[in-house]
């Protein structure tokens, strides 16, 4: 069993806590965008529809960019593509931010657009350079979970800041203020020692279709759509069970107990070692996030049932997704890594956007049970999914994988 001084010892690598700092804070605003774009929307039209569009739109653009992005860094180097996309990014969000309410509908689409495609692939490359952080491989599952486990405070904590800032300023100075705080973050990040070393791998040779030739990429992006469809298909729930509860306020808090669950789940999955590492334990921790967010269709009755089936729900997301964040490491295909993060980062996503949108119809029909239902259902496909590529995910490295010695370079101050 791995000790909380196990993970101190990770830490004390040279720039470790500072990398890791500086990546959670330009993440925070990331999972403020979504929220404060649509309320700020909202606001200036006065139209829902025109607020969902716009913040579908930069959902979607962030979605489709990010493998692109990604490919660029595994061909540039983090530097210019963080320092550029995070510019741009800041840079359009503060204009939004100052725009007027007579600004047209199609000009808000247009720069949340742009701020999607524009948003610098920050987790890829923080996953990217962890593996540089440990000496030995076995640590490096439980320096996922650690990751996994902090970067939940920026979901609990990024939408209620939107919100406030949005009611105490304005809803324009909310997006403006997400934009400034990414910005300053990233930069922050970029300047870092190890983020400014990392070299993409000369001597891999590239093929078309980049980290989707490895079959255990596609396993895994497969996985995510199934695991993104549960959560998204749960946020739609949670929020159609509080509002026939009477208490439509009280989705806010259980979404928080869900982060908190997660929290709590990973700060274990660390203590533990870091969660899976074969395609049997992966299928374990597949079948509990499934049979957990399934059974929240028998907790609808009562507020206090849901916080309870939730909290335990959440606790399966932060070792879940450690175990397949170090299985992306492990099979990424050489001079494609940070690709092959952004692949299943996106793969996520999309998933969570169909889980939503088909929870959506269901809840309108027949209740916040069907959209339970679904989330439960959508998980027994990501547990099949894991099932039938078992072989592929147990299976050897990903061939010519960078070796640990050019991870190590990435903790190297550049020349």
């Amino acid at each position: 069993m791995k000790t909380k001084s196990s993970t101190f010892s990770i830490l004390s690598t040279p720039g470790a806590r500072a990398l890791l700092g500086s990546s959670i804070l330009a993440r925070l605003p990331l999972a403020m965008f979504s929220i404060a774009l649509l309320v700020n929307a909202q606001h200036l039209t006065g139209s829902f529809a025109v607020a969902g569009v716009v913040s579908g739109a930069y959902a979607i653009a962030g979605a489709a960019a990010a493998p692109l992005l990604g490919r660029l860094v595994d061909r540039c180097g983090q530097t210019i593509v963080l320092v550029a996309g995070a510019t741009v990014t800041g840079l359009v969000l503060v204009a939004t931010g100052l725009a007027p309410s007579s600004t047209p509908p199609a000009v808000l689409v247009a720069l949340a657009a742009t701020a999607g495609l524009a948003t610098p692939p920050l987790s890829a490359c923080v996953r990217t350079l962890l593996p540089g952080m440990v000496t030995d491989p076995s640590r490096l599952p439980a320096l996922f979970a650690f990751e996994s486990t902090v970067l939940e405070v920026t979901f609990v904590l990024g939408p209620p800041l939107a919100l406030g800032v949005g009611a105490i300023w304005s809803t324009g100075a909310a997006v403006a203020f997400a934009g400034v705080v990414m910005l300053a973050a990233t930069l922050a990040f970029a300047a870092q020692p190890a983020s400014r070393a990392w070299r993409p791998d000369a001597s891999a040779l590239r093929r078309r279709g980049g980290s989707l030739r490895s079959r255990a990429i596609v396993t895994l992006a497969l996985i995510e759509i199934g695991t993104g469809a549960v959560f998204g298909a749960t946020e739609v729930g949670v929020t159609a069970a509080s509002k026939a509860l009477g208490s439509t306020a009280a989705a806010g808090p259980l979404l928080g107990l869900w982060g908190l669950g997660s929290l709590f789940g990973g700060i274990a999955a660390t203590r533990l070692g870091g969660g899976a590492r074969r395609s049997g334990g992966v299928i374990l921790l597949l079948t509990a996030l499934a049979v957990a967010h399934g059974a929240l269709m028998f907790a609808t009755g009562s507020v206090v049932a849901i916080g309870a089936v939730i909290l335990l729900a959440g606790a399966t997301i932060a070792p879940t997704a450690a175990s397949l964040y170090a299985m992306v490491d492990r099979f990424a295909p050489a001079g494609n890594h940070t690709e092959a993060f952004s692949w299943v980062l996106t793969a996520g996503a999309t998933g969570e956007a169909l889980g939503a949108a088909v929870a959506g119809p269901l809840v309108q029909s027949a209740g916040a049970t069907a959209a339970f239902a679904f989330g439960g259902a959508a998980g027994a496909v990501a547990v099949l999914i894991a099932a039938l590529g078992s072989r592929t995910l147990d299976g050897d490295q990903a061939s010519g994988k960078p070796t640990p010695v050019s991870s190590a370079h990435a903790w190297s101050s550049p020349s």
